[in-house]
């Protein structure tokens, strides 16, 4: 199953920074621009571990796709996990509209305005809502042909913009390679990359960073083997079947 994976944010310097972490994949679509103008069939919303869709990127898409986009992701989240989602999970819910199809809510932090500069909760979030875009399509075979995310975390969430885009990329890298059953499973292959995640919430401040490399992290290239989930649109035919939902 080919994902088209765009990503997108309004802030220059995640821009800047997702170019250089994802300089080799140019099957990802990078975007300086609003996410409202995305014609994906998913969109990825950072969120809140209560759903609560009250500030940020999250409150600009409820203001645009009305107020029952909150009241169904905060239902799915009371049926799958007791109404509070832990960081690492996700859940995907359709809108009703052509684009995005569905949405998918992907929390960054436990609570509201967290500075999560210092945690690793980017990485988990992003790998969070590949696996939900997964699930989604082992339910409904193609129901998501691409999927937009933004800089996860680098606004609300205080986390630098190089820190922010190494993170999402190693996410995504691990879903280029592997194919995984659970939620669980993925925070499992994550650490075998990164090692200890940490706690998901924190009130320690990163003063400083320059990439992965300010929290000591290097992450190395996962070899889990499996078949690909998000891959290059090469063939004619693919390129046919997502001109209706290119930017």
């Amino acid at each position: 199953m080919h994902v088209k994976v765009v990503l997108c944010d309004i802030n220059p310097k995640v821009i800047a920074a997702f170019r250089q972490s994802f300089e080799e994949n140019d099957e990802v679509d990078i975007v300086h621009g609003s996410m409202l103008d995305q014609t994906t069939s998913a969109w990825v919303s950072p969120t809140n571990s209560a759903g609560r869709m009250d500030g940020g990127l999250d409150l600009v898409i409820k203001n645009y796709l009305g107020g029952g986009i909150e009241r169904k992701v905060q239902a799915a989240i009371k049926a799958r996990h007791h109404g509070v989602m832990p960081v690492g999970f996700a859940v995907c819910v359709p809108t009703e509209r052509v684009h995005p199809g569905y949405l998918i809510s992907t929390p960054t932090m436990v609570g509201s305005s967290e500075d999560i500069g210092a945690t690793m909760n980017v990485a988990l979030a992003c790998a969070a809502a590949f696996q939900a875009v997964h699930l989604q399509n082992a339910e409904s075979p193609g129901s998501i042909r691409s999927v937009v995310l933004p800089g996860l975390g680098a606004q609300t969430g205080r986390v630098p913009p190089e820190i922010c885009a190494d993170l999402m990329w190693t996410a995504y890298d691990l879903f280029r390679e592997h194919a995984f059953a659970s939620f669980e499973d993925v925070r499992k292959a994550l650490e075998a990359i990164l090692g200890d995640l940490g706690p998901t919430s924190t009130q320690y401040k990163q003063k400083s960073a320059s990439g992965l490399g300010a929290l000591g992290i290097t992450p190395n290239k996962p070899t889990l083997g499996g078949h690909q989930q998000f891959e290059d649109f090469d063939d004619e035919e693919d390129d046919e079947d997502f001109d209706d939902e290119s930017n």
